[in-house]
């Protein structure tokens, strides 16, 4: 976990090579080697939600981590114009043009598999926590039919955050959005084990601090907001998420609610 004085970065890699496509939903990710020898879960800015999920990617994997929870390291991962000109699919090579630039690559966890939670049981303060957090960042895509989270090495790992903060895609004024209930997690696959969420609650309060929530928001690249109004963008992240953790009655109401029907 960060001090509260504590800058945060991410590396810096560039893309070598195009390993394979990872074909879920539309947005094509693709396992890529970057030129520090590494494989990467590639995110790509040309794919349909543009650079906002890069930007949700990114926001959620951060505060996840600030939180104790585990996520692949991020790092921006910098495409050429000349790559992937040889790949002969189409609809790739269409992709890659329209990315070149900074995306977002997370670490490939080699030999990791998909949770099952008829399979493995998480403890009720873990999943408290997850489901604390994905109601914070409004996720809607941590169901049971796309848990969105890994076994590796015995652990669990969070990946996939990019259907977060969906109020940018809507055009929902901060300001609402950041006072709404998440009526969604009544879908979220770690619900019933969620009996612990005002410890929950109490932890994340304490840990994502204005000044954290800052330094994670300020990760984000101008490059990503080609508008010329990067700085804006960054304050109306901070704003919504500040205000929102003051307001966290809100959503856990909301999702303390929702475990009745599980009980």
């Amino acid at each position: 976990m960060m001090n509260e004085s504590s800058t945060l970065t991410l590396r810096d890699v560039n893309v070598t090579r195009y390993v394979t496509p990872l074909r879920e939903g539309g947005s094509l990710p693709a396992i890529a080697e970057a030129d520090d020898g590494f494989l990467y879960v590639l995110k790509f800015r040309g794919a349909g939600q543009g650079v906002k999920a890069l930007v949700a990617e990114l926001i959620g994997g951060e505060l996840a981590r600030i939180g104790g929870l585990r996520v692949p390291e991020l790092v921006f991962a910098q495409l050429d114009a000349t790559f992937g000109r040889t790949e002969p699919d189409e609809e790739i090579q269409d992709l890659l043009k329209a990315s070149v630039g900074l995306n977002l690559g997370l670490h490939y966890l080699s030999g990791a598999i998909t949770y099952d939670p008829t399979v493995v049981t998480i403890e009720p303060e873990l999943a408290s926590r997850i489901v604390w957090l994905d109601a914070l960042l409004t996720n809607v895509d941590r169901t049971a039919r796309n848990t969105n989270m890994l076994m590796w090495k015995d652990d669990l790992w969070l990946i996939d955050h990019g259907a977060s903060l969906y109020f940018h895609h809507a055009g929902t004024p901060w300001e609402e959005a950041a006072a709404r209930p998440f009526v969604q997690i009544k879908d979220h696959v770690l619900l019933p084990q969620a009996s612990a969420l005002d410890e929950a609650d109490a932890w994340f309060r304490s840990v994502l601090s204005p000044e954290r929530i800052h330094a994670v928001t300020s990760l984000l690249p101008d490059d990503w907001f080609p508008n010329g109004d990067a700085a804006q963008q960054r304050d109306t992240y901070y704003q919504f998420l500040t205000h929102r953790i003051q307001q966290s009655a809100i959503f856990v109401n909301e999702a303390q609610h929702a475990r009745k029907a599980f009980i």
